[in-house]
């Protein structure tokens, strides 16, 4: 379990993160929602240690992992796994050897355990017979996917993705959505998602946090957003809804 506690995150006078709180839950999809320049990306990175918080706290189950300094940090980060937005994967490495680098990093694994749990990951996101391939000879759904498997190389307690579905045709969208919430529940990793596609959150909320300039505004579950009477909440989901129709409409 990760709990933010009365987070606040300033850039100079600017002030991002306004008392925000949120407890996310393992074996859980747990959705921050909002439009960009929200804060949920700076939420995000807070959680994650890339940027130091103000005020508050950030718990990792009983370890005060705010206050921890660069090596405290460092062995909690061994139990995450990151999905950027763009795949970030390495284009001068192939598949096996992407999903292999976290095992080099922070393991002593020999290269023939190595490989058989690359080999074990690459087979539960559906990526076979591509190890020797290069990021760009792969598919934007086949990118995501071999980010997935890199992600959960090494049996994280928590996953962070952060708008996985950017970039992506909505058909290869939900199999991204689906294949993330299967393997939170087979893992029982604490799963925390970024996004802004509302066909994510209805399929895989169950839990949403909605951020609007830097506040937390709402939070439920995918079943009571639309029966929510927050204004903001239901402004960003009519606009987004109404993106949606706009771009189907011009296939």
């Amino acid at each position: 379990m990760i709990r933010a506690e009365h987070i606040t995150k300033r850039f100079g006078d600017r002030e991002v993160l306004k008392d925000v709180s949120a407890t996310f839950e393992p074996g859980q999809t747990n959705l921050i929602i909002g439009k960009s320049g929200s804060g949920k990306t700076v939420f995000m990175k807070c959680l994650v240690g890339l940027l130091d918080i103000d005020e508050g706290e950030i718990w990792y189950g009983d370890i005060l992992f705010s206050k921890l300094d660069f090596r405290g940090k460092k062995e909690i980060r061994k139990n995450m796994g990151m999905l950027f937005q763009g795949s970030a994967l390495y284009d001068s490495l192939t598949v096996e050897e992407n999903v292999m680098f976290p095992l080099d990093m922070f393991t002593d694994m020999t290269y023939s355990e190595k490989l058989d749990r690359v080999n074990f990951c690459l087979e539960r996101v559906n990526i076979i017979k591509s190890n020797t391939l290069f990021p760009a000879e792969l598919s934007g759904g086949m990118k995501k996917r071999v980010a997935i498997a890199r992600a959960i190389v090494l049996k994280p307690h928590y996953l962070f993705c952060d708008e996985p579905n950017s970039g992506l045709d909505p058909k290869t969208s939900i199999v991204i959505d689906e294949l993330i919430k299967e393997i939170t529940k087979e893992l029982n990793m604490t799963t925390v998602v970024n996004t802004h596609d509302m066909n994510s959150v209805m399929e895989n909320g169950e839990k949403v946090i909605f951020i609007e300039e830097g506040e937390k505004c709402w939070e439920g579950s995918k079943f009571e957003i639309l029966k929510s009477d927050c204004r903001l909440l239901n402004e960003f989901v009519f606009a987004n809804a109404l993106a949606k129709q706009l771009k189907d409409s011009t296939r």
